[in-house]
């Protein structure tokens, strides 16, 4: 007989613990001091650019859509685990509890995610339709609250359906409705309001009739999607620091490969150099955030237009992908192979600065054209020339200290 809540304090405890374990390290101090100047900076140019609001400009498509996709993308944490296919199948029918719990789990941690697009879109749409007020804001703020909990509870009921094809059409046509939900409401177009929220209930319904024609959970289908949830935090917090037990994804990109090795010449000296780089472009990690943060910073100094919060930006972001890529160099700690090849250790500490200078360098041309394409000739200039010294000053100053 298994007590489900008893068995959901235990795992809730041993989930907060392995979170809050690595979570420390994600907002350590050099990432709390880059998010505060960036929040900050965005928030002041963002109140300069309201003013400027046209008339024309689609507030109610913005909102419909972030608040469509918040309310609909509904995910449920079971916090199963492998061993439970075997030990928890017979004792599903003593789970109800657990699985509760679980759902209300799951819809308050992602409050936060509804406040903070609330709290970011609110001045604009208070710049658009200052007629409709901060009442009629609440209201739809209410709103995505319930709707919200009605997208759970019909993804719970799809998790009961094996076929992947049939729970994506699901979420897409929830999706789509919870769009023009909030797009209507954002105009106070409340009849239109009305008729889409009897397609939602309507589709939940029909989520509810699939979900009891099955006979049970499918708990390979929980397990899996509770594993890639977590993989995805363990790759964020293992740009921090290690994660030992992380699974790590491979992708061929065999053009990107070929381009990246052609100029690795074949020697024993080159050899870190050929794993990094090949490691750069495989992993499931470093790539995507490399161009991830490249593509924030462009826009950052696109839309920016101070000059000097513009080289702000770019230093700052320089600053990031270097600080993320520096988790190469334990990318390969496990492997026990790499000690037993007969190459200095000074080749390794030399590939990486390499790898790294050279990620910088790419990084601060990209941040120069975009002054140039600008016609910001001094800029250019000076993010050129700043983000070289500043390349230098950071590897040789700070990264190789750390390459021990």
């Amino acid at each position: 007989m298994i007590d489900a809540k008893t068995f959901w304090n235990q795992r809730f405890q041993e989930h907060m613990k392995e979170t809050s374990r690595y979570l420390r390290y994600i907002f350590n101090g050099h990432i709390a001091i880059a998010m505060i100047f960036f929040i900050s900076a965005l928030a002041y140019y963002y109140q300069q650019w309201l003013m400027d609001l046209p008339d024309s400009f689609p507030t109610a498509w913005i909102v419909g859509i972030a608040f469509g996709l918040v309310a609909s993308y509904s995910p449920v944490r079971t916090l199963l685990k492998e061993p439970d296919l075997i030990f928890l199948l017979p004792a599903e029918h003593q789970l109800g509890d657990y699985f509760k719990r679980c759902l209300y789990y799951s819809f308050i941690i992602q409050l936060y995610l509804i406040f903070l697009v609330a709290a970011a879109l609110g001045p604009l749409y208070f710049a658009s339709y200052p007629g409709l007020g901060t009442r009629h804001y609440l209201m739809m703020l209410a709103v995505i609250l319930i709707a919200k909990g009605w997208n759970m509870l019909a993804n719970w009921w799809m998790l009961k359906e094996r076929n992947a094809n049939i729970r994506l059409t699901d979420q897409l046509v929830r999706g789509v409705i919870s769009v023009l939900l909030f797009y209507f409401l954002a105009q106070g177009e409340w009849i239109f309001a009305s008729i889409v929220t009897i397609f939602l209930v309507a589709i939940m319904l029909y989520a509810y009739y699939l979900s009891r024609k099955k006979a049970g959970l499918a708990f390979d289908l929980l397990v899996s999607k509770d594993q890639a949830r977590m993989r995805t935090f363990y790759r964020i917090a293992n740009m921090f620091t290690d994660v030992p037990h992380l699974k790590n994804t491979v992708k061929k990109r065999h053009s990107l490969v070929r381009l990246l090795l052609a100029p690795v010449r074949y020697r024993q000296d080159q050899t870190f150099t050929y794993l990094y780089r090949i490691t750069f472009v495989r992993s499931s990690d470093y790539l995507g955030m490399y161009l991830r943060l490249v593509a924030i910073g462009c826009l950052a100094i696109w839309f920016v237009p101070n000059l000097w919060v513009k080289i702000a930006f770019a230093i700052l972001f320089l600053y990031l992908s270097a600080f993320q890529m520096m988790s190469l160099w334990n990318h390969h700690r496990t492997v026990a192979w790499l000690d037993l090849y007969p190459i200095k250790q000074e080749w390794k500490q030399t590939a990486m600065l390499k790898g790294l200078t050279q990620l910088m360098v790419v990084q601060t041309v990209v941040f120069t054209l975009l002054f140039v394409i600008q016609a910001n000739w001094l800029g250019a200039v000076i993010v050129l020339i700043g983000g070289l010294a500043f390349s230098a000053a950071f590897i040789q100053g700070y990264v190789k200290q750390k390459l021990v």
